[in-house]
């Protein structure tokens, strides 16, 4: 039953009924617009079967188990053999075959249509609104296909199976699989994101082949079919990648030596193992591990951007959709000034974070052709994934409030998007290692700050003004990496700002410009001046009938 309508509420209970049986594509204009805008407007169909399933109870039911039912690890089978074997609920097998099923993983890769990774990026927002740790193996299968190309054969063996539209998740070599997905285990403990501290050794095999020991802190999805690895040669630290089953049938050695108990991403297994002389191939040149796994670093980033912009979207939704149905003091809360100043200010940072994705995805999408959004590409990359990962959980927490003790108890979606927001924020690089990379990039490739402003200008006169900030913060800030947070937001800002004034309506453009660009706000949500058109807002905000 579409439960989209604000109808009467029951006298007594006054208890919204839940946001299901609604199409998450087609009644977002927002979303729609931003993707045809941005060249991918030939998903439409593709988008709106992904949309409904969003929105149905099915799979809000799917997430919820897989998130309740956490993985469990068997070392052992019952004979005593080594098996290091993750067991998932069958809800995780369910959605991961819906994700893979839809190409979620793949489209930007088979589909030759112009505005391929706008398209992809359109499934990928609407799913990270239903279920997020899924997203984390679809993501990495994704990436991988950029390094998996270094090396020609390689690629030829499992590239086929790795862009088909299926998932098999048993435990079998790769001639035996219909599809596989690839997995990565960079971090060790003693290091963390500095990955020049990895101490794992590769030793020669033979025929090529290397054999690793070694631990690693992180290995997210552990029972993928192959990872992405650094290990030290002689040469320096170098890539490798390592495949769970040998051609021979036998597995890998590959000893799972417990599962992290998370905060958030629970249906996702993420794991510490330790390899003991374990089969790898090495990918890309000897000693530049970290050089060969940047193209990869800048998707799994990309990911994270578009990702972070679909659970704002969520968020927003239910705290709307709440709000439409429950009475407080004599009237729907939806309908009071000071829950519209706060609805409203939701609906800015969350329109802002959507321009950011689409805007990023048509850089990916054409920098292979077009030199400016190569360099666009560079730069506002990292800067969207530092801003957004950043306003999530603020977002989410603002959200929760909105639905008071009902979004505090499990049942509601907001507590598993609450756990969940954080997570993008570390994986891929903390705050503080994003903003670094920012600072590098402008150093390495000035052209791209130049690229990033020219962008920001298209905004307008007013929103001008933020860029000229920006050239007088670099100017003036010292010792520039101690400001590098700052720099970032007012870059992310004024992009924002620009993004807005040009696609959003103009009480959205000029609202956000006025708050966040020129400081008539708070420090919270719900601090728009008394000015804020926030009906306006609020209107096309509202996932529409």
């Amino acid at each position: 039953m579409d439960q989209l309508s604000p109808q009467p509420p029951d006298a007594e209970a006054n208890q919204p009924p839940p946001l299901v049986g609604y199409n998450a594509w087609s009644r977002d204009p927002i979303l729609a617009e931003a993707v045809e805008r941005e060249g991918g407007g030939w998903i439409a169909e593709r988008a709106s079967r992904m949309g409904e399933l969003v929105g149905s109870e099915h799979l809000q039911t799917l997430s919820a188990q897989a998130n309740r039912h956490v993985p469990e690890l068997r070392t052992h089978d019952r004979f005593g053999n080594r098996i290091d074997a993750v067991e998932y609920h069958p809800a995780y097998h369910e959605l991961m075959a819906l994700a893979f099923g839809a190409g979620l993983h793949s489209l930007a890769w088979t589909e030759k249509r112009r505005g391929a990774c706008v398209a992809r990026a359109a499934l990928n927002y609407l799913w990270n609104q239903g279920e997020n740790g899924v997203a984390c193996p679809v993501t990495m299968t994704f990436a991988s296909l950029r390094v998996l190309r270094d090396d020609r054969k390689l690629a030829a063996e499992w590239e086929p199976k790795l862009l088909a539209c299926d998932y098999d998740p048993r435990p079998l070599p790769l001639a035996q699989k219909r599809a596989v997905t690839i997995g990565m285990a960079m971090t060790e403990r003693q290091g963390g994101s500095d990955l020049r501290a990895n101490s794992t050794r590769a030793a020669p095999a033979g025929g090529g082949e290397y054999e690793l020991n070694g631990h690693k802190w992180f290995c997210s999805a552990p029972m993928s079919d192959a990872f992405f690895t650094l290990a030290r040669t002689e040469a320096g630290l170098t890539c490798f990648f390592v495949p769970r089953s040998l051609p021979e049938g036998t597995r890998n050695p590959f000893v799972i030596q417990r599962l992290k108990d998370k905060c958030g991403n629970r249906s996702n297994a993420s794991s510490e193992i330790e390899y003991r002389g374990t089969r790898a191939r090495l990918i890309g040149e000897e000693g530049r591990g970290i050089a060969t796994l940047i193209e990869m670093a800048h998707l799994t980033r990309f990911d994270i951007v578009v990702a972070c912009a679909g659970m704002m979207r969520a968020a927003l939704n239910q705290a709307l959709h709440h709000a439409a149905h429950r009475m407080a003091f004599g009237r729907r809360l939806a309908e009071q000034p000071l829950m519209q100043n706060v609805l409203a200010d939701l609906a800015l940072e969350t329109e802002a974070a959507a321009l950011t994705a689409f805007r990023l995805a048509r850089a990916f999408a054409r920098s292979g052709e077009d030199e400016r959004e190569r360099l666009l590409m560079r730069l506002m990359t990292p800067v969207a994934k530092y801003w957004l990962c950043k306003r999530v959980p603020a977002l989410a927490v603002e959200a929760m409030e909105c639905l008071g003790g009902n979004g505090y108890v499990e049942e509601a979606p907001l507590a598993r998007l609450y756990r969940e927001a954080p997570l993008n924020g570390i994986w891929e690089g903390s705050g503080n290692v994003i903003c670094l990379d920012v600072l590098r990039s402008i150093q390495k490739e000035p052209a791209s700050l130049d690229a990033l402003l020219e962008e920001i200008d298209r905004g307008g006169e007013r929103v001008g003004q933020g860029a000229a900030a920006i050239h007088r913060l670099l100017k003036e800030a010292g010792d520039v990496e101690v400001q590098a947070r700052r720099i970032v937001e007012s870059i992310a800002i004024a992009l924002q700002a620009s993004l807005m004034a040009r696609h959003a309506s103009r009480e959205a453009g000029d609202a956000f410009c006025a708050s966040r660009l020129e400081g008539d706000w708070g420090r919270a949500f719900g601090t728009l001046s008394s000015a804020a058109p926030c009906e306006a807002i609020l209107k096309r905000a509202r996932l529409v009938a």
